[in-house]
């Protein structure tokens, strides 16, 4: 049968885990490369479709498209990994040295890749910067960046603490779609058991270390009042903090350790009835 069971999945989330530890440093950073680009273009996809239907819920549904080619390719996103490589070190298959180094090298791919393609489509957009109207896509790049730093930072501990929440509630989602696409053996059921958290956590508007990697510096190509300490304190930290909490704790534990645990096959009696 195409389903794979819940027990089945603790143990392929642990697998994976464990696999994901022993890529080499290019390995991490070709994919990690890959998959912040790819979620860039899902980013401008989703404008695109939300510009043109004038229904942000346009948008949402088309952007899982990039996150479903990253799991289908094998690609690393590291929001994803929140959620896996530290089990593997709960459980004493890999040392801390190693979780941290393959996470280092992921958020550093994911960074390098969403960089590379706000550049490539800024300068795609603009011709280089010669053209100074801004088209639909880059005018939502330029509020949502501002909408992400100065939006939160302009109430105080109050936004802090927003963000913060909603980088929890989007990596619960995120990488309940990591693990949503283990529960099938077929191309077909990956995709759309995936595609489904993702969906939800972009129509909600919850905030995505990896794709914030590449909203806010194409935002600020594009003339956005943001600066990169902006960027960093008042966005991606707190964002990035938030998503280990929400990967972790609500995804990957909750899962591994109600389906992970092993069974017992008998049940002893406290008492001994014969006696």
């Amino acid at each position: 049968m195409d389903y794979v069971s819940p027990k089945e999945v603790a143990g392929n989330m642990m697998a994976a885990a464990v696999s994901k530890s022993s890529l080499s440093v290019k390995d991490l950073l070709i994919r990690g490369s890959m998959s912040g680009a790819l979620l860039g273009i899902s980013v401008t996809l989703a404008n695109l479709a939300s510009s043109q239907t004038k229904l942000p819920m346009a948008g949402a549904l088309v952007f899982p498209v990039g996150f479903v080619i990253i799991i289908i390719l094998g690609m690393e996103l590291v929001t994803g990994s929140f959620s896996l490589i530290p089990l593997a070190w709960f459980e004493h298959k890999i040392t801390a040295r190693t979780m941290l180094s393959n996470l280092f090298w992921v958020f550093t791919g994911n960074l390098m890749g969403s960089l590379l393609f706000a550049l490539l489509f800024w300068s795609a957009s603009s011709e280089t910067g010669t053209l100074t109207v801004l088209g639909p896509i880059d005018k939502m790049l330029v509020a949502a960046a501002e909408r992400k730093t100065s939006g939160y930072a302009s109430h105080g501990a109050a936004g802090m603490l927003t963000a913060f929440v909603k980088a929890v509630l989007c990596n619960w989602m995120v990488c309940m779609g990591v693990v949503m696409a283990m529960t099938s053996k077929s191309t077909s059921g990956k995709i759309i058991a995936a595609s489904m958290p993702i969906f939800i956590f972009f129509a909600l508007g919850y905030e995505h270390a990896v794709v914030n990697m590449f909203v806010i510096p194409a935002g600020m190509l594009f003339g956005a009042n943001v600066s990169i300490a902006d960027w960093w304190l008042d966005n991606q930290l707190i964002v990035t903090l938030g998503n280990i909490i929400g990967g972790l704790l609500f995804t990957g534990m909750a899962i591994y350790y109600t389906h992970g645990k092993p069974e017992t096959d008998t049940i002893q009696s406290p008492l001994n009835l014969n006696s």
